[in-house]
């Protein structure tokens, strides 16, 4: 029976560490965080004697000037404290010294808080006066460790300032003034580093390194976009991609180049303006060099009626383009088919020029114009537009022959005026006036080219 009993006690108490938690009971359904362990209270045979505790806190409270003033009292392990202390600190001070002796069973805090002035005033002060002391005795340590700084950061700015070793090692502006400022900041940094080290100050020196990488990653986000074309700017410097003068197309802007600088490239148009674009779009642009190969093809397209023979006019519009002087017979010209229309069939002829001695757009509309003169000559058609006409209403047959009347008047063409030989229009020299005027910018501005003639171009 009495086992059967204790069975079933033991099933009832299961029972109940397993049930959930009631509503509003303030306890979760989780298992029961075990109890913190408790100090064991010493019995009275092996535990201290109490007036040994009493003399043992008096005699350390004693030897602490803000805790001279605290009476201790023990009775049974139980430490009273009374008097009166300024701070609130001093008390919890006088507290945790009395409870770490070994016999102390509580700790009954009965000390007065004056809070006066002259109690929380005084350490501070005689703290001041203590560091002044030790900041007085450490003098010639921390001279010294100014003057290894300043002999440092010294040497490491004169070595910065021999621009002629880094240019002479490097070979290029840009980078050798790179160079020059990462010699001088390094020299700042081992120079500070050295003398936080002399004087003992580690825990600053930790502080400072920690606080200038923070710096560091924060000012790295907020001027991305200017260290992004910084290093655009070195990788410009160092692959060359173009020269001063040569004709460029960078994205969609065209001119001539005039400097590659620190922060970006500066082009005047062709319009003789001048034109900065940011290095950062250079070094990701599409660049396109005219200057680079002196032999350019044009092309043109004409058209011819549906009706003629379109190898004919290939062909005549071949020997008339080898009759130009400016069109270079190596590579040859050449003309294909490009497209066949409802009414006629579009050519399109190719040549090939010299750039240094021929002006491209010049050349060209010179060749479209031959080449058409020579097509109409030789009896081929080049078909207008054709357009529908609709009349709403009925038309008589003298509108009808007045509008045709009206119609080949307009077809009828002025007799052409025949061109001088010496004539302007017929003079395909290239035009160096906006040479010219890179050759004065370049030579007037004092701004760092970072355009090396003597590197190879990528």
């Amino acid at each position: 029976m009495t086992t059967r009993w204790n069975l079933l006690r033991l099933v009832c108490v299961l029972a109940l560490w397993a049930l959930p938690v009631l509503p509003g009971t303030g306890q979760t359904p989780e298992t029961p965080t075990p109890p913190a362990p408790q100090q064991l209270v010493q019995t009275r045979a092996d535990a201290p004697d109490d007036q040994a505790i009493e003399n043992r806190i008096a005699a350390i409270f004693s030897q602490i000037d803000s805790l001279a003033h605290v009476e201790v009292e023990v009775r049974e392990g139980v430490v009273s404290l009374t008097g009166a202390v300024s701070s609130s600190a001093t008390a919890l001070r006088a507290k945790e010294i009395a409870g770490r002796l070994e016999g102390v069973v509580t700790v009954e805090d009965g000390i007065d808080r004056t809070l006066d002035i002259e109690g929380n005033v005084s350490p501070l002060v005689d703290n001041f006066n203590a560091k002044l002391k030790s900041y007085y005795r450490a003098l010639p340590l921390l001279g010294l460790g100014l003057a290894l700084f300043l002999t440092i950061s010294l040497a490491g700015h004169l070595l910065a300032n021999w621009m002629w070793l880094w240019r002479r090692l490097l070979r290029n502006p840009f980078l050798a003034e790179l160079v020059s400022q990462a010699v001088r900041i390094t020299s700042i940094a081992i120079a500070l580093v050295l003398a936080l080290s002399l004087v003992g100050a580690t825990a600053l020196m930790g502080t400072i390194i920690g606080g200038v990488g923070v710096l560091g990653i924060a000012i790295g986000f907020a001027v991305r976009d200017s260290l992004e074309n910084y290093i655009s700017s070195i990788m410009l410097s160092l692959r060359q991609p173009f020269r001063a003068n040569e004709h460029v197309v960078i994205g969609d802007q065209e001119g001539k180049v005039v400097r590659l600088t620190s922060r970006a490239t500066v082009l005047m148009t062709l319009d003789g303006n001048h034109l900065r674009i940011p290095n950062a779009m250079v070094f990701k642009a599409v660049i396109l060099n005219y200057s680079r190969n002196p032999e350019r093809r044009f092309e043109f397209d004409l058209g011819v009626d549906a009706e003629d023979d379109p190898i004919a006019a290939m062909t005549l519009g071949l020997d008339t383009l080898g009759t130009l002087p400016f069109v270079l017979k190596q590579p040859d010209a050449s003309a294909f088919i490009q497209a066949v229309g409802d009414s006629n069939i579009v050519l399109r002829f190719q040549g090939w020029l010299d750039q240094t001695q021929t002006d491209f757009n010049k050349a060209r509309g010179l060749a479209i114009s031959a080449t058409k003169d020579a097509l109409e000559t030789g009896g081929f058609t080049l078909p207008e537009p054709i357009y529908r006409l609709r009349f709403d209403g009925p038309v008589g047959s003298e509108t009808v022959r007045r509008m045709q009347d009206t119609a080949a008047t307009d077809r009828r063409k002025p007799a052409p005026v025949p061109t001088a030989a010496g004539s302007e229009a017929l003079d395909v020299a290239p035009d160096h006036h906006i040479e010219k005027k890179v050759d004065e910018e370049r030579a007037e501005t004092m701004e760092t080219d970072l355009l090396d003639s003597g590197r190879p171009v990528e």
